[in-house]
């Protein structure tokens, strides 16, 4: 990237109110130093802190990849954010079940989860500030309030209580966050509301909740993020926007041919981006960090979502690095 003198850093901008984040990989930090050091103060691990990656055989733990993201903070002064302990996905097969192929006793889920939080946490105690424990344990929509998991069949609801539990034995100092995404949706906010409620209503160290924030040019409207943001902080926990993107397609939408954006796409994501970061400014006391899910728009999971394979352009930065319409409008 050329480092134009003319463009603010976008962490150093928001340096009064929030970090700013970017979730990343090995691969992206190496194609995306420039932008990263310059425009952000935060990194996620995309996906090499999850199960499947991090812990992909019984008696084999892989750290390298997150290793080397972690090395990357700290060398650029950068915080990092722990993401995911516990989650639905990108989990072994292995994790819930026996020797001989069933299902697994629930006291050995129960001590493969312990023993999991305990070694990965353990080895970034003091480097990874804040961790997302549980990630996606709400139902969407319907009667059930909790999804229908292995964790949740074969431990029932108290698996979500253990894993804060474990997570605050393996770093007592660790900011514990529960994350999710449609959250501004009233009944699946209303569903995070009362775990989050009910949960530290018994003294689990829940501390946080993390709004994903995979948003389009439409939905959800300014009222309802403002709405959730304030439901969310009447539990007295703090709010983080977790894994931010705005698409430029609508849901529905399911066309595979464009190469370029149109001008007015990009216009509208510009024009929202900039409401947002207003809305986020304005609950500076309450939201602790804001993370994009990428970089730039040359590497974003939206290109596989929910089309795969094709071409999308959610984030503040194009494809080649430099900042678009919405990295001027999220500017304060």
């Amino acid at each position: 990237m050329n480092q134009d003198g003319n463009i603010p850093s976008l962490a150093a901008a928001y340096a009064a109110y929030f970090p700013i984040g970017a979730a990343v990989s090995p691969e992206v930090i190496r194609s995306h130093r420039d932008v990263l050091t310059r425009h952000f103060s935060s990194v996620t691990a995309e996906n090499h802190m999850k199960f499947a990656l991090v812990h992909p055989e019984p008696d084999r733990y892989d750290f390298a990849a997150a290793d080397d993201i972690v090395a990357f903070a700290q060398a650029n002064h950068m915080k990092v954010r722990g993401h995911t302990l516990v989650w639905h996905n990108q989990t072994p097969s292995w994790v819930f079940e026996g020797s001989d192929g069933s299902p697994v006793k629930p006291a050995d889920l129960r001590a493969r989860m312990r023993e999991h939080i305990h070694t990965v946490m353990s080895r970034y105690r003091g480097r990874v500030y804040c961790w997302d424990v549980v990630n996606e344990a709400v139902a969407d929509s319907g009667e059930a309030w909790l999804r229908d998991s292995k964790w949740h069949a074969i431990l029932g609801p108290d698996y979500l209580r253990d894993a804060y539990i474990f997570a605050h034995e393996a770093d007592p100092d660790a900011l514990l966050f529960y994350n999710d995404y449609n959250e501004c949706e009233e009944e699946k906010r209303e569903k995070i509301y009362r775990l989050v409620r009910d949960l530290r209503a018994q003294d689990v160290p829940v501390h946080g909740i993390g709004m994903q924030g995979h948003w389009g040019l439409v939905r959800p409207a300014a009222d309802d993020i403002r709405r959730t943001i304030e439901r969310f902080a009447s539990l007295g926990v703090q709010i983080q926007i977790t894994e931010l993107d705005i698409t430029l397609y609508d849901w529905q939408d399911r066309r595979t041919d464009l190469r370029t954006p149109p001008p007015e796409w990009l216009e509208r994501q510009a024009e929202r981006y900039g409401e947002i970061f207003a809305i986020f400014r304005e609950y500076k006391d309450v939201i602790t960090g804001v993370t994009l899910w990428g970089v730039a728009d040359d590497w974003t999971w939206r290109d596989d979502f929910p089309v795969r394979g094709r071409k999308d352009w959610p984030l503040l930065f194009d494809t080649a690095h430099q900042p678009k319409a919405a990295f001027w409008r999220a500017l304060p």
